[in-house]
């Protein structure tokens, strides 16, 4: 909402010339009440749109197949495991009734590190590398 408001009152101040003095004091207020309720709007619609669906997972989108739940599981695991992390061998994926259970082995800083996620509702809902005892 900031960047919209400060981009018109920037544009005002004189960075188009033309449009500006063409208009008065009141619509340039217009226009930024105007941008204010949009900015509002689309919020209040964000909102809405989370509460429908809450296990949406913002970083990897709706996960409806198999082949998605192990891309989203790769990912995760390859953040926790640290920088430089890499797949190691196949990853599988079991089917659930509400997702998928990931299983794979990921290499880091600790060497090759086995994992097992959770895939739920479309969003990866857990994630546990196993520790070298």
């Amino acid at each position: 909402m900031r960047k919209t408001i400060i981009c018109i009152l920037a544009l005002a101040s004189g960075g188009l010339a033309l449009p500006v003095h063409a208009q008065d004091h009141r619509d340039l207020h217009r226009a930024v009440d105007a941008a204010i309720a949009s900015d509002i709007a689309r919020d209040r619609q964000a909102e809405r749109d989370a509460k429908r669906q809450p296990y949406v997972s913002p970083g990897y989108g709706t996960i409806r197949t198999a082949a998605a739940a192990r891309n989203a599981c790769a990912a995760k695991a390859r953040e926790e495991a640290g920088p430089g992390a890499k797949i190691v061998g196949r990853i599988a994926a079991s089917t659930m009734s509400t997702g998928w259970e990931v299983e794979g082995e990921v290499s880091g800083d600790r060497g090759a590190v086995p994992f097992v996620c959770s895939v739920r509702n479309g969003a990866v809902s857990g994630i546990m590398l196993h520790a070298a005892e």
